[in-house]
């Protein structure tokens, strides 16, 4: 640890250009990820902006618990079912997974197509954390 401290000590412009690329490498993450609600932004906006809901998790997972009015296309077929999506293209698009990871590359992909995609923070992990209410079916 202490050669650690010496490292930095001697070295404080490298590290500091190391600290810097490390904050852009971040900051890029973030900005491919697209915007993240909590709980109660989403359903603002589903409310006051009819926005609509993509389910990206498997069918399986889906039938123990959604969103109301929520449509489920799984990540993997997202690429080849993305035309479903083209009569919601003016409205905002809320991306919903389990933990809220792996939203991500999903709303890169439809942002990329001219989709208004934000992702559900936390996922349906955080969604039922709060005791919100899901569709079962």
């Amino acid at each position: 640890m202490d050669q650690l401290f010496e490292f930095i000590g001697n070295h404080w412009w490298l590290v500091g250009i190391w600290g810097a690329f490390l904050a852009a490498l971040l900051w890029d993450n973030n900005q491919r990820a697209g915007q993240s609600l909590s709980t109660a932004q989403a359903t603002q906006l589903i409310n006051k902006e009819d926005a609509v809901v993509l389910d990206i998790r498997d069918k399986g997972e889906f039938g123990q618990g959604h969103l109301a009015n929520a449509i489920n296309i799984p990540y993997a077929n997202l690429a080849n079912r993305m035309t479903e999506l083209s009569v919601h293209k003016e409205k905002p698009i809320i991306l919903v997974c389990k933990t809220g990871q792996t939203v991500s590359m999903a709303g890169k992909m439809l942002r990329e197509q001219g989709y208004n995609a934000v992702r559900l923070s936390g996922g349906m992990m955080e969604w039922n954390a709060q005791n919100l209410p899901v569709v079962k079916k």
